[in-house]
């Protein structure tokens, strides 16, 4: 059970995540206002041909809009530590509140100029009213599509841990051949290597890009679609440590471990590679991980 206190899951709030919550959100939303328009006195949407239609098709645009600018808002935000469960939910609730404002001033300006014909145009029945009405609209199709994120993230975490389920002409590798098997988020095997030859992987949005070296020694990089998130839970007892938001790095490959003015940095061993900040949220676990290497 997650506490209000607890950081919200940066998985929820990536690009392609907030893009499909949107689109499912807008659809979900304009078929449940059109089918509820008979069963409530304060309601006026209508797509046929109507005075009321523009009204309709400006207030469903404008929504649409600031639904959209909010969501920008919360991928801005997806990085920052602070961004908690109760921050997620205040966000959206001020999302609602907005829009159930907006309902309430088209319902009386369009009732002025008689577009809107309603028996009952008192503010605040109305705008009670447009907060259920949105609450439902928006609330339903962000918990399902939090929901539907969830459990693929958890599935891709599955398939990460699971190399022995991996159809292969290479014999599975046992635990203690401490072998790196990443999948992309279709769950298609595309990286494996020893985790002697790997040195950090860095986060580019829902892309991750490793650092390795080849059988010749010679430093490379290897870029495809999975969440460092994912990486890091299916690792967790690995060699492998989160020292960032954008990084995870082999504990086994850091030569130097130096203070400076913003934190530590890290060094590895290849002068290939650059220099790793760690951040003040993992700086005690990778200190401890550090003073424990054998």
């Amino acid at each position: 059970m997650h506490s209000l206190k607890d950081q919200f899951p940066k998985v929820l709030l990536g690009k392609h995540q907030l893009i499909m919550t949107v689109t499912f959100a807008a659809f979900f939303s304009l078929v449940f206002l059109l089918v509820s328009v008979p069963f409530s006195h304060n309601a006026w949407f209508n797509l046929g041909r109507s005075e009321a239609f523009l009204f309709t098709v400006v207030f469903y645009a404008i929504s649409l809009a600031i639904v959209c600018f909010s969501k920008v808002g919360q991928y801005i935000m997806r990085n920052s530590e602070n961004f908690t469960y109760l921050h997620f939910i205040l966000w959206d609730v001020a999302e609602v509140l907005v829009i159930a404002l907006l309902y309430t001033f088209f319902t009386l300006e369009g009732h002025k100029f008689g577009i809107i014909n309603l028996e009952h145009t008192s503010f605040w029945p109305l705008f009670l009213s447009a907060v259920v009405y949105t609450t439902i609209s928006l609330a339903i199709p962000y918990v399902l599509s939090g929901q539907y994120f969830m459990l693929e993230e958890k599935d891709n975490t599955i398939r990460l841990m699971n190399y022995d389920n991996v159809v292969s002409d290479a014999p599975a590798y046992p635990v203690a051949d401490r072998r790196i098997t990443l999948f992309d988020n279709s769950g298609v095997l595309k990286f494996s290597i020893h985790s002697d030859n790997l040195y950090f992987i860095e986060s580019d949005d829902n892309y991750i890009q490793v650092w390795y070296t080849d059988s010749t020694g010679t430093m490379k990089k290897y870029m495809l679609r999975c969440r460092l998130k994912t990486v890091e839970d299916s690792f967790a007892d690995s060699d492998l440590v989160r020292c960032h938001r954008k990084f995870i790095v082999n504990i086994r490959k850091v030569r130097l471990l130096s203070s400076s003015r913003d934190g530590y940095i890290l060094d590895l061993e290849s002068d290939a590679t650059p220099q790793i900040p760690v951040s003040k949220t993992y700086e005690q676990a990778v200190l401890a991980r550090f003073n424990s290497r054998i």
